[in-house]
């Protein structure tokens, strides 16, 4: 499958590190491009509008250093997340930033990347689209994107109940452009297989949470460590859209998961009203299985892709040994 130049002998390991809400500031996207993986960040995790100004200012001069004091390794590129949908009020302001940095890599979510794609390729970066089935992954290969996210059950944050297996074997049957897969990847074993199912790049973001550089909370960070796939609730009466969260996070505010019906949102279920969804109310995917620990993203980084060097030096299956 087709890879885009620009990513090309750049990375440790096929990843991208996902743009993830209130998570994802400069600190720790730096810290994955210097590693060696993609890092992105939401837009609207800048605020006010201006600070997404200084957050792009800021990167492009830390890691133009990291490339000038270290060209033997140089940073990987990094990218931002729009928000494309009619409702976001800083959609078309924060797209003339992007377009003024040229910033390489833009992540469309919750809209129609067209406007995005055209704007983009006019200065030569990349648009890839977030996808959470095939019906959204038509759509965005129709615009012209670079890539497609396919983003697959049991993923952080906002996820569909289609499984990664079937949700990108069913976008290949139709488009062979570059394709990056995300659910519950947490390791480099887990990225080759991703690899395997036919995707160039794996799209991870929990396990990043727990690391040293995420602006999460020390207790986000250690409930993540504590917690197993039986502390996850799935979800769309916090937010509207079906959500992983953690039940933790939930009880500590009132919110007991048995009695969540499954409709549209309804925070009177709170009984703390002050809490907030994603500030107070936690998510996390099903990678938090073998989440152990918070090392630092360049320990986290350097030991996914030994893995993945592993699992890619692996031998024939032993099923198949004669």
């Amino acid at each position: 499958m087709p890879i885009p130049q620009a990513l090309r002998g750049k990375l440790a390991a096929p990843v991208i590190g996902a743009p993830m809400f209130l998570v994802s500031f400069p600190p720790l996207v730096a810290a994955l491009c210097k590693a060696g993986v993609v890092g992105t960040f939401p837009h609207v995790n800048a605020r006010p509008a201006e600070q997404f100004e200084q957050w792009l200012t800021q990167l492009e001069t830390e890691l133009e250093q990291h490339r000038r004091e270290h060209p033997d390794r140089p940073a990987a590129p990094f990218g931002v997340n729009l928000v494309v949908h009619r409702t976001n009020p800083r959609f078309q302001q924060d797209l003339e930033t992007v377009v003024r940095h040229r910033v390489p890599l833009v992540l469309t979510s919750l809209g129609h990347p067209g406007e995005v794609v055209g704007r983009v390729h006019a200065y030569g970066g990349l648009v890839f689209s977030d996808v959470t089935n095939a019906a959204h992954a038509r759509k965005a290969a129709q615009a012209g994107v670079d890539g497609l996210i396919c983003v697959g059950g049991g993923a952080g944050g906002h996820a569909p109940t289609q499984s990664a297996f079937s949700l990108v074997r069913e976008i290949r049957e139709f488009w062979d452009g570059c394709l990056v897969l995300g659910g519950s990847i947490n390791d480099g074993w887990q990225v080759r297989a991703a690899e395997m199912l036919g995707a160039d790049f794996a799209y991870m973001g929990t396990r990043f949470i727990a690391s040293r550089e995420s602006a999460a909370s020390e207790d986000y960070k250690r409930m993540l460590v504590e917690s197993g796939v039986e502390d996850l609730v799935y979800t769309d009466r916090l937010s509207g859209i079906g959500c992983n969260f953690l039940k933790p996070s939930l009880a500590r505010h009132g919110v007991d998961p048995a009695t969540l019906p499954p409709k549209t949102p309804d925070l009177s279920v709170l009984t703390d009203t002050t809490a907030k969804v994603w500030r107070d109310l936690w998510t996390a995917g099903h990678g938090i299985a073998t989440i152990h620990d918070v090392p630092s993203v360049a320990g986290i980084v350097a030991r996914l892709a030994a893995e993945y060097r592993a699992a890619c030096g692996r031998g024939p299956s032993a099923a198949l040994a004669g």
